[in-house]
């Protein structure tokens, strides 16, 4: 069973997850593998996590959402995340990855933020 529902939205795929608390290993093995291969499709330049649903994340989880930042890097894909509850935007903060990700309130914000063109486009 898929554990991200994706659609593409103006240019960018927008990937949802449908737990409310990612702490099974097998579950956070299954979003690793998912996640990768959305950055292994050439045609996902841009692409925006939802963590509407989310309310808990364990460490393990959070471990899978910085080597797939790390990938997306090296893959040259933009990478932003949203919705993200106020218990894991604390925990992202007490890490410091507030400072690694771009995070936006919400989809609407991320869609505009990355897909600006630059200054003057």
């Amino acid at each position: 069973m898929a554990t991200l529902l994706t659609r593409q939205n103006e240019g960018v795929l927008c990937a949802y997850f449908q737990d409310v608390r990612i702490i099974d290993e097998t579950r956070i093995t299954s979003l690793g593998s998912e996640m990768t291969d959305l950055i292994n499709n050439p045609d996902n330049q841009k692409i925006i996590l939802n963590f509407q649903q989310v309310s808990f994340m364990s460490s393990a989880m959070i471990g899978k959402l910085v080597l797939f930042g790390k990938k997306c890097k090296a893959a040259k894909v933009s990478l932003r995340m949203c919705n993200i509850n106020e218990n894991v935007e604390e925990v992202f903060s007490l890490m410091k990855l507030n400072k690694v990700f771009e995070i936006d309130k919400d989809e609407a914000t991320s869609l505009k933020k990355i897909n600006k063109k630059g200054l003057f486009g």
